[in-house]
């Protein structure tokens, strides 16, 4: 990042950095979950859930790279090793080992749910100090709480067809 850009944010960008790898590690877990999800999800509206699933998936794939573009641009590292994701996540990765779109769908919703804690909760701490990051997080934000809306939508369908 260059000079005037690092002077606009206030924090320690050290610490901004750090809670920006943990959501990182969190959109990789919520793209492989949603991903994987797809492929192995069985049940009533099979094709609307995957088809959900997969454009989430595309999504958390988007956050991933939007994060990863400003811990650079802050002048700090990635997390470079996937074995490094389980212990800097915020939300824990949840395997589908319950296929039933059901299963899968409230699974999802309840890592949609993580992750808008945690970019509010980000939010909250960026705002006024680095306005960048806090627009990209918004950004983020606003796309969770679609895909939790979306995503329980599709759980009520599927409830209502029993």
């Amino acid at each position: 990042m260059g000079t005037k850009g690092k002077e606009i944010v206030n924090l320690k960008t050290e610490e901004v950095v750090r809670l920006l790898n943990k959501a990182y590690a969190d959109e990789w877990f919520a793209y492989y979950q949603y991903w994987v999800g797809a492929k192995v999800v069985k049940g009533p509206m099979r094709p609307a859930v995957v088809q959900e699933l997969e454009e989430h998936a595309a999504d958390e794939l988007k956050h991933a790279t939007k994060i990863v573009d400003r811990i650079i641009q802050l002048g700090g590292r990635p997390l470079l090793k996937p074995a490094d994701w389980a212990s800097q996540a915020n939300c824990p990765y949840i395997a589908p080992s319950n296929e039933h779109v059901v299963k899968v769908l409230e699974q999802n919703i309840k890592g949609e749910q993580c992750a808008i804690e945690v970019y509010n909760k980000l939010l909250q701490y960026l705002e006024g100090k680095d306005t960048l990051t806090y627009h990209m997080v918004l950004e983020i934000l606003e796309d969770e709480v679609e895909h939790e809306e979306d995503l329980e939508t599709i759980l009520e369908d599927i409830k209502l067809c029993k």
